[in-house]
């Protein structure tokens, strides 16, 4: 048995009937690479198989009375792989819209926690989709947040997937053993038994942000870092609405050469620099059809991973938010790249420097479920300004084909939850050479994700046309603008923070040596 961190039973807490806090997407398998007897019981047969390699699939939630303790994991005694798969005929004829909205009604639906928080949807008949062979196929994939982070995830489909054709022969050990379901009271008392060393766990995280800030005060002096959005300071728009119960959901693909291509185009940008900006041309063209494009940039909450090598198949999630401008607010597409590079790179030193996640956890477990419930309840998301407008987030996959039971992957289009305040998040997963980037909105926000996919396209065009200004020139201004708007670091704080750092160091070491000891 494994309690939740405050983090994974946050994603508990804020799951409702409307808005179902689960991550995965559509695998595209191509017909044309599977045997004759590829089908569902192929696949299906081929899970099984590996269920020994992830915790994930044979974990089920059990939540502790009136929310007195985060959640636990157990091993689920009552275990039935058949009611995690499902077989269902995508309707004629077999497209991309008809996948697309058969997905977006699976994405509804929250997960049943009688059951591990996951489920993939084996879907035949797709016999018009674009870029695929009549008679593939695809698999819906689903699994709850609070299980697993983007990293984390395409690890368990790492499990089920092979860089060729020929299945691995996997051999592990499958000791696997169901567990007794825990009484209510025995969930107490357990939940309870760390109270004592939530003094010590405070001592630690403080110290440890605060050297971490100090760390980062140096580094703006020295490097003139830009300092990232505060939280609620992002401009309210049309996509910070509250979250209806139906999805819209699709997507686009590309060659990650076009990618690189633009990045080489504007020196000292990345890969990521690039994908944001495209996300940010087709926001900006979206919202300005509608007059509803604000004089502010909008903010997106960019997750970056802070999963360490042997983190990388452990259940739950290991990620810290980067809160990056996305300079909306500017025309010239390399000039919105080159400021959104400026704005990520502030963002990720402010992001390793602070231990958000570590802080969530002195959070008490009742208080954290029963803000949630208010929260959405009292629509809180319109009481005040968006946190950040959209949430952006890059899984990397292989760069190399992979298989599914001997059927290649073709793609795969990546979702993500919504909640009130974020009616929109972009979903970017590489594959092989090819990037997509998923869209997930609910129809009350954005209808038909149609519209959006095409300016994606557009903006991406857009980044790859010469460049109307030199962009030495044009980073030589926006290095001038951030001078001159950028307010001075007194370096007095850093040896005030200093001064704390080490006085919370000594008060640690005192907590922590043995009580015969302690002065």
């Amino acid at each position: 048995m494994e309690q939740l961190s405050a983090l994974d039973a946050a994603f508990i807490y804020l799951e409702s009937p409307r808005t179902p806090m689960h991550i995965g997407g559509v695998y595209l398998i191509d017909g044309a690479t599977a045997g004759p007897d590829f089908g569902y019981r192929t696949v299906r047969d081929h899970v099984e198989s590996r269920l020994a390699i992830a915790r994930t699939f044979r974990q089920r939630l059990i939540e502790v009375p009136l929310s007195m303790g985060h959640p636990y994991w157990i091993e689920d005694p009552d275990f039935d792989l058949d009611l995690h798969m499902p077989h269902v005929g995508v309707p004629r004829p077999g497209g991309k819209s008809e996948l697309m909205r058969l997905a977006a009604d699976l994405f509804a639906r929250p997960l049943s926690r009688q059951r591990p928080l996951w489920e993939m949807v084996f879907v035949d008949g797709l016999d018009d989709y674009p870029g695929l062979s009549p008679g593939s196929f695809a698999l819906i994939a689903r699994v709850h947040h609070a299980a697993v982070d983007g990293v984390s995830g395409a690890e368990i489909m790492g499990a089920l997937l092979d860089p060729e054709p020929r299945a691995r022969r996997l051999t592990p050990p499958d000791d696997w053993h169901p567990e007794r379901v825990p009484s209510g009271i025995e969930l107490v008392a357990r939940s309870y038994g760390r109270i004592g060393a939530k003094s010590v766990d405070l001592a630690r995280i403080l110290a440890k942000t605060l050297t971490g800030a100090g760390s980062l005060v140096s580094r703006t002096l020295e490097e003139s870092l830009e300092r990232p959005p505060m939280p609620m300071t992002a401009p309210r728009t049309i996509l910070n609405s509250r979250v209806g119960p139906h999805r819209s959901f699709g997507g686009v693909e590309f060659p990650l050469d076009r990618i690189r291509r633009i990045r080489d185009l504007v020196p000292g940008t990345t890969v990521n620099d690039v994908l944001l900006a495209v996300c940010a041309g087709a926001l900006r063209e979206w919202l300005g059809a509608r007059d509803e494009l604000p004089d502010q940039p909008l903010i997106a909450m960019v997750p970056m991973s802070v999963r360490a090598r042997d983190e990388e198949t452990a259940m739950g999630n290991r990620v810290t938010a980067l809160l990056v401008e996305l300079a909306t607010q500017i025309a010239d597409p390399h000039e919105r790249l080159l400021r959104i590079h400026r704005s990520a790179a502030g963002a990720k030193g402010y992001g390793r420097a602070l231990p958000a996640n570590e802080l969530m956890e002195l959070v008490p477990s009742e208080t954290a479920a029963l803000a949630s419930r208010l929260y959405l309840r009292m629509r809180g998301s319109d009481r005040h300004r968006p946190f950040f407008n959209l949430v952006i987030t890059n899984v990397p996959g292989p760069p190399v084909p992979i298989y599914l039971a001997g059927a290649r992957v073709h793609g795969h289009v990546g979702t993500a939850p919504l909640f009130d305040g974020l009616g929109l998040i972009l979903v970017i997963f590489s594959l092989a050479g090819q990037i997509s980037i998923g869209i997930t909105s609910c129809r009350e926000v954005m209808s038909d994700v149609a519209e959006m996919e095409t300016l994606l396209e557009r903006s991406l065009a857009a980044l790859e046309a010469e460049p109307a200004t030199d962009p030495e020139s044009l980073r030589a201004g926006i290095e001038a603008d951030q001078v001159e708007r950028r307010p001075a670091l007194e370096r007095t704080t850093l040896s005030q923070l200093h001064e704390a750092t080490d006085r919370l160091e000594e008060a640690l070491e005192r907590l922590e040596q043995p009580s015969g000891e302690s002065t």
